[in-house]
């Protein structure tokens, strides 16, 4: 089921409409790159996170950078704190990132954007790059995002601790997804727009003719990331990635991610770092949940989230907005979703329903 009323109108969202010029999922999903957004002056303030070594010793201890944003309007209690999660070849820099920070913001919500390991602007900071299960990484944010939300909690709240929630764009989404699976309670809810499922399914589509343009320009943001490493590079992925540089994202993730984090293959890392089989098992382990999906996304297939919402709906879970849930658009590309309504304040369509989604939890937190 495409557009699911009943679970929009819950939250008070129209339904998904393209607009003009944007229409299809390729336009949709380069719109930002095309026509970058005049963002306000970055204003977050600093805080640096200690991460341990990877397991694999690929590389050291280090720290990740993130920015934290207070709600826009400072006399307000906060609504809770949002750890925001960039995607692939992203940061906490991206129009896209930025533009959803400031919609929560706007919100009422207090935003932590956090750099992932390699990432700019933290990239000086520790060596190696990330992966989509890197929960040794993020679960020490997300315990010092904790502390952050009860410390904004005594500022704003009156001594209340704000309740902590997640919002991932593309990959990002899958790491909060596989952290929350395997600590639960992490987040109090969590939110996915546009995030791989199965990253065998999701590896296999970015190869397609058709996305051979895509492909290379994220092989180049991560080859370049990588290389950049100020720690150093081993021998071995020197010579992968000078030498003989990998034509797809899986022959990167095979001599770069796979080994960097653990797994014995890049077959083993896909298995591992999808979470969709889990999702169907145990599905509890999730705080309250939803994933955003397009049906015309060109990089991440609807096939996953298709599989995941039959599931739901069989067990009479599909539109229940306190557990998981599975919104599927029938336009929207990969990350787009822009629509008639946009701009900077409010953000495009899943801006507004990341907001939407997450003032209705807060609701019910409170309420408590």
């Amino acid at each position: 089921m495409l557009d699911d009323p009943q679970l929009l109108r819950q939250l008070g969202v129209s339904p998904y409409r393209q607009r003009l010029p944007w229409l299809g999922g390729d336009l949709q999903t380069l719109r930002d790159t095309l026509r970058p957004l005049e963002l306000p002056q970055d204003q977050g303030e600093p805080i640096t996170i200690p991460v341990p070594a990877l397991a694999s010793g690929a590389a050291g201890a280090g720290a990740l950078l993130a920015y934290l944003d207070r709600p826009r309007h400072p006399h307000r209690a906060a609504r809770g704190l949002v750890v925001v999660l960039h995607g692939l070849g992203g940061s906490s820099r991206r129009e896209g990132l930025r533009r959803l920070g400031l919609s929560l913001q706007g919100a009422g919500f207090a935003v932590l954007r956090l750099n992932l390991r390699g990432a700019d602007p933290g990239r000086h900071l520790a060596g190696g790059t990330y992966a989509a299960a890197c929960n040794s990484d993020l679960l020490p944010v997300l315990a010092r995002a904790r502390v952050l939300a009860e410390e904004l909690g005594q500022e704003t709240a009156g001594c209340r601790p704000l309740p902590l929630y997640g919002a991932g764009i593309s990959l990002g989404g899958t790491m909060l997804l596989n952290a929350s699976l395997a600590s639960p309670g992490v987040l109090d809810a969590l939110i996915c727009a546009s995030s791989p499922l199965d990253l065998a399914a999701c590896s296999a589509s970015i190869e397609r003719p058709r996305n051979r343009i895509y492909q290379r320009w994220l092989l180049q943001r991560l080859v370049r990331q990588t290389l950049a490493d100020p720690f150093g590079v081993s021998a071995e992925e020197e010579q992968s990635l000078r030498q003989d540089p990998p034509r797809s994202i899986r022959a990167f993730d095979a001599a770069v991610t796979a080994p960097r984090w653990g797994f014995a293959s890049v077959d083993d890392y896909y298995r591992g770092a999808s979470p969709l089989p889990r999702l169907l098992e145990r599905p509890q382990h999730l705080p309250p949940t939803l994933l955003v999906q397009a049906d015309d996304d060109p990089w991440v297939p609807a096939a996953g989230a298709r599989q995941l919402h039959a599931a739901l709906s069989a067990t009479g879970q599909g539109q229940d907005l306190d557990r998981l849930a599975v919104l599927l658009t029938a336009r929207g590309g990969h990350n787009g979703f822009h629509g008639p309504g946009d701009s900077l304040v409010s953000g495009c369509w899943s801006d507004r329903l990341a907001c939407a989604w997450l003032k209705r939890r807060s609701e019910q937190d409170q309420s408590r």
